[in-house]
């Protein structure tokens, strides 16, 4: 195609047609959520999708009824707000403007709209919303087994390596199985004696708790309550119980308690030895009956507990569990809990106690055994088929007393057996049988990345040798978050598709409370991944309730001389440059302003400009001359060298890059929050960084900028950095490095997005293509060929430790943005106007893609056939898009079968047929 001009026929086409249908409202939200239990704003904002079967659909009024009941909302009686007619064209985060919201108090709503010829819908579906508890009514009691002072636990943030003081570490490895670090079941009988109407639960059990309700699980969460620096925030959990749940008579709360990051171990495994204080639980129930009345049932003295049957967990290390030691019952009415201890009240944590309004983690996927080898009599080893992050379930038969240990790994040894010696070792599983029938058990408070499991002394489904327990099933659960998917990315491209897979594994095993790097050695949130993996992200997964989240923890990360460190949470303090590098840091910047241009809503950039301010001018303090020299650069380049620090590229070329990209997006947010004086500063200050950089790291003569590698010159090309008379020579640098290179990349974890997306928006995707359709390091289709199901540390796995990071995942904007060609309008953020501009590359045939954005579906597929490029699109209600095709001007184009030159289109599902 390079022959071909890209064009955009820029005047309106318009399809006359005759009205076979009505705009609908679907796809209700508050605050970005559907149905949410613990919405934290007093003036919530409303959102909701339109379909409708018509071309150029449009909003241009709405009405919205909130009512304190679903009687009246049907009746269409909005006593708490009713808006009446808004002519506006805006469906989506619409602020509240009714009575004033109570605490605790649940809202019903629904929404009619007007399109674009007048006429007016039905009325949507009925939506919900419940306001959180205020702070001050909350009044947590937090309790446990033991104080905070009484469990002489260690404290302080520092990586402790395995030459950590022995004694200590005897002393911690001693205190596991005592009740600072033993998990501990609580439980509280209360009595109903009225019909209810509703009751809800506010629970915290730090670092991870199980709740039930007369023996029944609450809610499908694990892992739950998702993870923050709990000297800053503790996040709690929101459920409404059915009826079915509460009865009359005698009930039971049953809350079962683990460590999670709250508590880490240094039994087995671990990365790192930390404690915010042993296993403690906060609760607060609401019963409200149907005479008016209430009933508050709370964590506090009057509760007693006992150690559970799980003897071991961490996070790092694993989990034992001792069926011998169960209770039956001990979470039912009727049980007699005489021997159970009373709780003590426990010192708070310091953290401030916030809704979790981010997505809970569950159980997404579940894989059976793929295959299985007998290395020798009684010791298996299953290959599950999919490295995932997860846990085992077992199920096995045997005496009493017998004990089946589970190993877990992603890779094996020479012999065969599981190796975790890249991915921390050792972490296991014991499950010691009650003798009782078939026993099914996996653990709830760790969990690990494996695709292998490892089992010996076993008989394996049918019972050989009866001195031995018998494995009767294996399953391996995927978790990860459940915030849904909101892409899907199909080509005719092999090599493609299956890395689109592999990333996508990899993302979903690290989609956990936090992005973390790996789920074995660190689970660890390292920031950097996330700015730059970014767009892929978004493109793939619905993030619109989980980067607030993530924010939250960022700024509650952020130090008082305005350092974001490189690992949010900060759990362990690693020091160096490891604590403070620039590509890490400006996460905390680039993440508002990704936000806001993914979903059109600026309320993170509002909130967090402070933060986004403090780093910058943090940066400033640490510069000479507005120049930034200290960080990890671009990080594991690629090269004969050792993977690790940047050895390509300068770092300070890397750190002042990050610099000048952090202030100019502080001074775009001043712009926008029209905050005059910051305006000035910060514009003046991008003005001065970008003109110390050209003349530190450019050479005029060469028209290179610091070592001419390919970090080196693609980030001022995508920063805007480099002069407009230079920008050509710079980019026939680069590309002669590419070519000199034999087409392979020698960027990093930083510098492929930059390296990446250089080369897509200066007219280079055919040097993209050729630069990953291949088979050899560096490389996905290497990691392929290897047979692997989740993209590794390193392009060559052998040399790497982690096989399930992400960072290297950065083509997957490339696969959305230029291959389907689905682009965001700058200009009009939330795809509320958007391109689809698809790139024909290579001896591609055919893309498929669909985006599920906050207006609803859009889609691109294009295929080569016949001599024509056939692309259907889907545009959503309510938004418009402009089609760029990579054809002459001279080409005929066909809009479902008519004529056509002008490519700007509203809502509807489209074929354009061109020849090329």
């Amino acid at each position: 195609m390079k022959n071909f001009k890209n064009i955009v026929l820029a005047l309106a086409f318009f399809v006359t047609f005759i009205s076979k249908g009505q705009v609908s409202a679907v796809h209700l939200t508050t605050e970005m959520t559907v149905n949410p239990l613990a919405v934290t704003e007093n003036q919530p904002r409303l959102s909701w999708q339109l379909v409708s079967k018509e071309f150029n659909s449009s909003q241009i009024g709405y009405q919205i009824l909130v009512a304190s009941s679903e009687e009246k909302l049907k009746i269409d009686e909005g006593d708490i707000w009713n808006s009446g007619r808004v002519n506006s064209n805006k469906n989506l985060q619409i602020t509240y403007g009714g009575s004033p919201l109570k605490n605790q108090a649940k809202y019903f709503w629904k929404v009619k709209v007007w399109n674009q010829s007048g006429k007016f819908s039905k009325w949507s579906e009925t939506a919900s919303f419940r306001i959180a508890p205020l702070d001050s009514t909350l009044n947590p009691i937090w309790i446990g087994a033991i104080t905070k002072a009484n469990s002489h636990l260690p404290e302080g943030r520092n990586y402790h390596t395995a030459t950590f003081n022995r004694q200590k570490k005897d002393a911690i490895i001693n205190a596991s199985d005592s009740l600072s670090r033993r998990s501990i079941m609580l439980r509280k009988p209360f009595t109903v004696a009225k019909e209810i109407k509703e009751a809800v639960v506010y629970i915290s059990g730090l670092g991870h708790y199980e709740l039930t309700i007369n023996g029944k699980k609450i809610g499908n969460s694990e892992f739950a309550p998702l993870w923050t620096d709990y000297d800053k925030t503790v996040n709690y959990n929101t459920y409404e119980l059915s009826a079915k749940e509460l009865k009359n008579g005698e009930n039971v709360i049953g809350v079962l308690l683990g460590n999670g990051m709250y508590n880490t171990l240094a039994e087995r495994y671990t990365k790192f030895f930390v404690s915010f204080g042993p296993p403690t639980l906060f609760l607060k129930m609401k019963v409200v009956y149907k005479d008016g009345s209430e009933d508050f049932i709370k964590s506090d003295e009057t509760w007693k507990y006992s150690k559970s049957p799980i003897t071991y967990n961490s996070l790092f290390g694993g989990e034992d569990y001792n069926a011998n030691l169960e209770q039956k019952g001990w979470n039912e009415a009727g049980f007699n809990d005489s021997d159970w201890k009373k709780v003590v009240v426990q010192e708070a944590p310091k953290g401030v106690l916030r809704a979790q309004t981010a997505p809970p983690i569950t159980i997404q996927k579940q894989y059976n055994v793929a295959s299985v080898k007998e290395l020798k009599p009684n010791f298996y080893v299953f290959n599950m088929g999919q490295n995932l992050s997860g846990f085992t379930t077992i199920k096995v038969k045997g005496k009493k007393g017998q004990t089946v240990r589970v190993w877990v790994g992603e890779g094996l040894n020479d012999d065969g057996t599981i190796g975790q010696g890249r991915s921390g070792k050792p972490y296991y599983y014991d499950y010691t049988l009650k003798g009782e029938g078939i026993e099914e058990w996996q653990p709830k408070f760790s969990y690990y990345g494996f695709q292998y499991v490892q089992i010996e002394n076993i008989n394996y489904k049918k019972t050989k040798n009866e001195n031995l327990p018998t494995l009767v099933d294996l399953k391996s659960n995927f978790i990860y978050n459940s915030a849904g998917e909101a892409g899907t990315f199909e080509s005719s491209n092999t090599i493609f598709n299956k890395t689109h897979e592999l990333i996508n594994n990899s993302i979903k095993s690290n989609f956990q409370s936090v992005f973390t790097d790996c789920p074995q050695r660190e689970k660890l949130g390292w920031l950097e991944e996330i700015h730059l993996n970014g767009p892929g992200l978004m493109f793939n997964y619905n993030l619109q309730s989980y980067i607030p989240s993530t924010m939250q923890n960022i700024s509650d990360s952020q130090r008082e001389n305005g350092l974001i460190p490189s690992i949010v949470p900060e759990y362990v303090i690693f020091g160096g440059d490891f604590t403070d590098s620039p590509e890490w840091g400006v996460t905390g910047v680039i993440l508002p302003w990704m936000y806001y241009q993914y979903y059109g809503d600026p309320s993170l950039i509002e909130k967090y400009y402070p933060v986004m301010k403090k780093y910058v001018d943090y940066l400033t303090s640490k510069s000479t001359n507005h120049i930034v020299s200290h960080g990890l650069g671009d990080w594991y380049d690629y090269g004969t060298h050792a993977a690790g620090y940047s050895k390509n590229s300068p770092i300070a070329l890397s750190a002042t890059s990050h610099y000048f990209y952090g202030a100019s997006l502080v001074a775009k947010a001043a712009k926008l929050l029209h905050k005059t004086d910051d305006i000035a500063k910060y514009e003046t200050l991008t003005s001065e960084i970008k003109n110390a950089f050209n003349k530190e790291f450019f050479n005029p003569e060469t028209k290179q900028y610091g070592t001419n590698s390919q970090f080196s010159n693609a980030v001022p090309v995508f920063m805007d950095i480099v002069e407009p008379q230079y920008k050509a020579a710079v980019m026939q640098n680069l590309l002669a490095d590419i070519k000199a290179k034999g087409d392979r990349l020698t960027t990093g974890d930083v510098g492929n997005r930059y390296l990446f997306q250089t080369l897509a928006q200066n007219g280079e995707n055919e040097t993209m293509y050729k630069m990953n359709n291949h088979y050899d390091a560096p490389g996905y289709g290497f990691q392929i060929k290897f047979g692997l199901t989740t993209l590794t540390e390193q392009w060559d796995p052998r040399k790497g430790n982690s096989w399930n990071h992400f960072m290297l995942g950065q083509i997957e904007e490339w696969f959305y943005q230029s291959l389907a060609g689905i682009m965001a309008d700058d200009q009009k953020p939330g795809f509320k106007h958007f391109f689809i501009q698809p790139e024909i590359v290579g001896d591609m045939t055919f893309v498929k893609a669909t985006y599920q954005s906050i207006y609803g579906t859009i889609a691109s597929a294009w295929e080569k056939k016949d001599g024509k490029l056939i692309l259907k699109v889907e545009i959503p209600v309510n938004t418009t898009a402009t089609i760029k095709l990579p054809v002459s001007v001279q080409s005929e184009i066909k809009i479902n079968g008519k004529l056509a030159k002008d490519l700007n289109l509203g809502s509807g599902k489209y074929t354009i047929e061109c020849k090329i």
